[in-house]
């Protein structure tokens, strides 16, 4: 055996020493081992590129990436090692049906960023059409803050100019009556230049005098007006300068990017879902090849193992529980002993005491029967003893 294969095995999360016994079930294991290893390679090299467009710096994103593949493989070997093939097939699907649904979701997790990588052109050009968007909605909200102030002034300036406008149309009304007046065709229908034409001719001439003031007057408000409409258009541009266009290269901009693209492109959206599938069969493919794949000796030989071990541990705890329930019986009876003993003891030490008394309490009444004989003898009268009482104590 060469140490690819038995590394393929380690990856698929089998017994070798079962393996070795069952040559038949070998190259099914140095596949799925293989598909293992390599979907943590692959997630390994996602991340890697995914944090490269955050920190920009190679050494971090190589690290990181070797962290995220070793994570996806261990929770990989983990799904395909943790399912056991029995006699029941839709047990089995129930089984892995958590399982499927944990592959799907790493699956979409890796190819992301990889799609990121696929569609790296494209990408980059829609990040310059968002750029540019981003920019004019940024320029549009910095106008419309100046917007209100342009308006007043146009509204101001338009003012203005409708004034000169009405008195130039009376002074030409006026010009048009004295005019008629002097020609004969208005007025008193007479051609001459009488005292009614000076008259009229004079309104026309002091009219004409008043619009030549007030577009003086008007003139200069309105040169001011677009100095100050000047102004605002300068102001707009020195804050769009300084403002700057902030470059869109970040993981979500990408993204949002490929977001657009598929809306954009039918043959984009397809490629990008055909990636993604083709991610899903990779990551899944151990699963599916124990659900589909007949039960082997290496299932037999791992189950009896299994069994064994089981059956191995019941006894040993069935043995602790059987030597714990005799060594409590043991100190039961110790204890029932010890009691027995220690009442026996203190029974002998009543009746050692109970006949000490007895035998102190004769020696008090032989004296006390001597020294009533004594007494007797003396013609004394008797002494009661001590422990009866006497006719007065008694009353």
């Amino acid at each position: 055996m060469n140490g690819l294969q038995r590394f393929f095995w380690v990856c698929s999360g089998s017994s070798i020493e079962i393996l070795k016994r069952c040559p038949s079930d070998a190259n099914k294991y140095i596949g799925i081992g293989a598909t293992i290893f390599f979907t943590g390679l692959l997630a390994a090299v996602s991340a890697a590129y995914a944090l490269n467009t955050v920190f920009n710096n190679l050494a971090v994103s190589i690290l990181f990436g070797l962290l995220w593949g070793a994570t996806i493989f261990n929770l990989d070997r983990y799904i395909v090692s943790s399912m056991k093939k029995n006699d029941n097939r839709w047990k089995e699907f129930l089984m892995a049906v958590p399982r499927l649904i944990l592959a799907i979701l790493i699956a979409v997790v890796i190819s992301k960023p990889l799609e990121l990588k696929i569609f790296e052109s494209e990408i980059a050009a829609e990040l310059v059409l968002m750029e540019q968007k981003v920019f004019k909605e940024q320029e549009d909200l910095l106008a419309n803050r100046f917007e209100s102030g342009k308006v007043q002034l146009d509204q101001q300036i338009d003012r203005l100019k409708q004034e000169i406008i009405e008195k130039t149309k009376q002074r030409d009304a006026l010009a048009a009556i004295a005019q008629q007046e002097a020609d004969g065709t208005g007025g008193s229908m007479r051609r001459n230049l009488g005292p009614i034409y000076r008259a009229k001719k004079a309104d026309a001439d002091r009219a004409n005098e008043e619009l030549n003031e007030l577009v003086k007057k008007n003139q200069a408000l309105i040169d001011q007006y677009y100095r100050e409409k000047t102004e605002i258009d300068a102001t707009i541009g020195t804050e769009i300068d300084a403002m700057g266009r902030q470059r869109l290269s970040g993981m979500a901009a990408r993204i949002d990017a490929l977001s657009n693209l598929t809306k954009k492109s039918e043959a984009i959206y397809w490629a990008n879902l055909f990636i993604i599938f083709l991610f899903i069969a990779i990551e899944t493919a151990p699963i599916f090849v124990k659900l589909i794949s007949d039960r082997g000796p290496y299932d037999d030989r791992l189950e009896s193992h299994e069994h064994t071990y089981h059956v191995h541990n019941k006894e040993r705890i069935n043995n602790l529980n059987q030597q714990l329930k005799e060594n409590v019986n043991l100190f039961n009876n110790q204890s029932e002993n010890n009691i027995d003993e220690e009442v026996s003891v203190k029974n002998e030490l009543r009746e050692k005491i109970l006949k000490a008394q007895a035998e102190v309490a004769n020696e008090q009444i032989d004296h006390w029967k001597g020294e009533e004989i004594s007494r007797l003898k003396n013609g004394q009268n008797p002494k009661p003893h001590p422990d009866v009482p006497s006719d007065k104590t008694k009353e």
